[in-house]
């Protein structure tokens, strides 16, 4: 058995009783807000949550880009986020001088991808949403990331993912597991997406639907990661390779698995990971680890290739970087549905035209 496994195992007997204490807390503020105790707004715009029981790595960036693509060429989009380990506080809206660590990674690569969408952050989103609206007033639906426990705003429509590797379902509430409340409140989602799946078939699919339970109003979805053209860090521009590369993989996600098996697989003749905390923000010394790996790694054919979300923290640094010169990419990754991605969109854009039908 491994350290850390022995660790674990060790530390069950004093982690299951704050599981509990830590649950019944989560309980209590839950059952306030179903008998109405505490309050719930709605907006006069749609607003659609796309958030987990989890405390991450579900995947809900590339779903939120998923609706955003969907939705961007109908309607004024606006994102709000909490913008986690940014350095301001309160509500801020993204403009051309903002940069990571004043909206935090994910919204920043929302900012880059997207030019025409509304970017905010607000830990508060029941203050934040109407100062939003405020400031944006041609906003027609809001895209809320991962609130699926800020109850003191009631979205019209709740998109709780969970990742195939670890279902909500047999998972336990922190700090013996990694559940921020109970499994029960999977039952507030109006669509359950199952993320990060491999190739299902059927029978797997309706064992995995039987486990999660779905209530009469949820619908069950499956999706996948996929991958995109790998980009030039720089310019943007994608880069093309004539051999395998040697890769130094730069990574401050928090399950950075699924990409390096595909850099394994698919792209590169070796790969060396360089692993970082969730939302890292690099330091100097990082990048002289990340500098000296690269110039001390005796192969041919190299270059760093990194996420996205780790890009717009890297982004900081870019004069620094291009005194390197060395090659820096970006892999950029979307989900796709394994199956039924037209009833998804259905019930989004049918959500979306009734709420605006009862506005109107």
């Amino acid at each position: 058995m491994n350290p850390l496994m022995l660790l674990i195992r060790l530390l069950k007997p004093i982690l299951y009783p704050l599981s509990l204490i830590y649950g019944i807390i989560v309980w209590l503020r839950n059952k306030l807000y179903d008998n109405g105790i505490l309050s719930s707004i709605q907006f006069s715009v749609p607003v659609i949550c796309v958030g987990n029981l989890s405390t991450g790595g579900t995947g809900k960036t590339p779903h939120i880009e998923y609706l955003i693509r969907l939705l961007q060429y109908e309607y004024k989009l606006a994102t709000m986020s909490r913008g986690y380990k940014r350095k301001t506080t309160g509500f801020y809206l993204a403009d051309r001088e903002t940069d990571s660590w004043m909206i935090g990674d994910e919204p920043m690569q929302f900012y880059k991808k997207f030019p025409e969408l509304a970017v905010s952050v607000c830990e508060d989103r029941m203050t934040g949403i109407p100062r939003l609206l405020s400031e944006r007033k041609e906003t027609e639906i809001v895209l809320l990331d991962d609130a699926f426990q800020h109850r003191s705003v009631k979205p019209g429509l709740n998109i709780l993912i969970t990742d195939y590797a670890r279902p909500f379902y047999s998972d336990f509430i922190l700090p013996f597991g990694s559940l921020r409340e109970s499994r029960k409140a999977y039952k507030r989602a109006d669509i359950i997406v199952v993320s990060k799946c491999p190739d299902l078939n059927n029978e797997t699919q309706k064992e995995i639907v039987s486990r999660i339970r779905p209530q009469k109003h949820q619908r069950v979805f499956f999706s996948k990661i996929t991958y995109d053209f790998v980009v030039d860090f720089f310019t943007g521009e994608q880069i093309h390779f004539n051999t395998k590369p040697n890769i130094i993989m730069v990574s401050g996600i928090a399950k950075p698995e699924p990409m390096l098996q595909f850099l394994r697989e698919n792209v590169a003749r070796n790969v060396h990971l360089l692993k970082y905390p969730d939302h890292h923000f690099f330091s100097e010394a990082n990048l002289e680890e990340i500098k000296q790996t690269y110039r001390n790694w005796n192969e041919p054919d190299k270059i760093i290739i990194t996420t996205e979300k780790d890009a717009t923290r890297l982004e900081i640094h870019k004069e620094a970087l291009l005194q390197w010169n060395i090659k820096i990419a970006i892999l950029p990754i979307k989900i796709a549905f394994l199956h039924n991605q037209h009833e998804f969109d259905a019930i989004v854009r049918n959500y979306i035209e009734t709420e605006r039908a009862e506005i109107l």
